[in-house]
């Protein structure tokens, strides 16, 4: 299946939209390679990119001056990244995005999405739900992340995504997590689903 064919996929799903619409917003969209531990955007830069996920494992995180990391997210093939208050308000980013290993994606600039939305009312449709399913995404994972024990968190992340195990060194699912890495070590031998 061809990269936009996968992006099509993901977008119909969403919100339907016609085929002038679909047929501009595909054309804005361009082949970018990166090689393992990039930093694609950087705490203080304003993020001048939407990403559309081929291949590969990035992770967004917040560094805090002590020193200390904490992964926000991590996105993988077939679905969409790039820091998103940054890109959407236009503003320096408080949070870093790099790739965990060799990435492809496709990418599109805040200018062309931004066109699209002044013009097209589904595009508009099609973005507003895409923002409410991750808005409800994050307020689940502030659930998790206030009110679960580790073993909870654990499980709700394996249930969620069980692949991610063996996608992702296992110090970042724990920062994710918000759980020490011994614990979490301690989870992977005695947690059964």
């Amino acid at each position: 299946m061809l990269a936009l064919d996968h992006l099509k996929k993901i977008i119909l799903a969403i919100q339907p939209l016609q085929d002038n619409v679909w047929n501009e917003f595909a054309s804005i969209w361009k082949p970018y390679e990166a090689k393992r531990k990039t930093l694609l955007t950087k705490a203080g830069e304003t993020e001048r990119y939407l990403y559309f996920v081929l291949d590969g494992v990035q992770r967004g995180f917040y560094a805090h001056d002590d020193g200390r990391e904490a992964t926000i997210v991590f996105t993988y093939a077939f679905s969409f990244s790039g820091i998103a208050d940054s890109f959407l308000l236009q503003q320096p980013s408080r949070f870093f995005l790099e790739t965990l290993t060799a990435s492809s994606f496709l990418r599109t600039e805040y200018k062309q999405v931004n066109n699209l939305l002044q013009r097209y009312p589904d595009f508009q449709a099609c973005m507003f739900k895409s923002l409410s399913f991750t808005f409800a995404g994050v307020l689940e994972r502030q659930i998790e992340l206030q009110c679960f024990s580790a073993e909870e968190k654990f499980r709700a992340l394996l249930k969620r995504s069980p692949h991610v195990l063996n996608l992702i060194p296992h110090k970042y699912l724990a920062s994710y997590l918000g759980i020490d890495a011994t614990n979490f070590s301690k989870l992977l031998g005695t947690v059964r689903l």
